[in-house]
């Protein structure tokens, strides 16, 4: 995937603080308070910033996996600095297809993986999204460019896919998904995928495309087949 580099912006009055400065001079605001606001420490770390964005069922998830973990360390690696001095941004790198049974813990996995790779130091752009979710979002409809937004989550860095498989089959939404799919394959973007489905039943469902991609750009982690959800509620 290729990154840009973007030309430093000059931050005196020809620059974009310089500016500001002016509307806000404008606007009869003090424009000496924008060296104040910019002279304070950043209120949020990228920690923060991660579990703002995390459903709050899943802002304590730790990946403990093994193979997750691996996965974690691999796509930090991968990871590069857009700029010398810049930090290290997720452009690239392995995807990892989690198959097991419902409340397995699949999903808090995979939003521990994200956690850790941030907790890693590395820059995320990051999505996470069911696959029925997502088939609703892009279902062609008056006044939505469903075009675009595919376009969107095929080009994010990092994708989580949750329960793929559990959306009602059929060609729609196998050609949506071999589209989505194969783009994150060419461009070897990392993606976290869950399913319920045993990996052999994936190709009856997702058709013979999709499953040679993910089976090219993924490592498959089976999980026991026990439902962690039922055992903590009897707990």
């Amino acid at each position: 995937m290729r990154t840009r580099n973007r030309e430093p912006q000059p931050l005196g009055s020809e620059g974009p603080l310089g500016r500001m400065a002016q509307i806000l001079a404008a606007r009869d605001i003090d424009p000496t308070a924008i060296g104040e606001l910019t002279n304070e420490p950043e209120p949020f770390s990228p920690l923060d910033a991660l579990l703002a964005a995390m459903p709050p069922r899943y802002q304590d998830a730790v990946a403990d996996h093994p193979q997750v973990l691996a996965w974690t360390r691999d796509v930090a690696e991968a990871a590069v600095a857009p700029s010398q001095g810049a930090r290290r941004q997720v452009t690239t790198g392995p995807s990892l297809l989690m198959a097991g049974v419902v409340g397995a813990g699949k999903t808090h996995q995979a939003y521990g993986a994200v956690r850790r790779l941030v907790q890693s130091g590395v820059g995320v752009r990051w999505r996470a999204t069911t696959a029925a979710d997502l088939y609703a979002e892009l279902r062609p409809r008056p006044g939505v460019d469903s075009e675009r937004e595919l376009a969107a989550v095929s080009r994010c860095p990092l994708l989580i896919i949750d329960d793929l498989g559990a959306a009602k089959s059929s060609e729609w939404v196998e050609e949506v998904t071999y589209r989505l799919i194969n783009r994150r394959y060419n461009y070897e973007l990392p993606t976290l995928i869950t399913t319920n489905l045993a990996i052999k039943d994936l190709r009856t469902y997702l058709g013979d495309r999709v499953t040679s991609r993910l089976a090219q750009m993924t490592t498959r982690v089976e999980f026991e087949p026990v439902d962690r959800r039922r055992h903590r509620a009897a707990a």
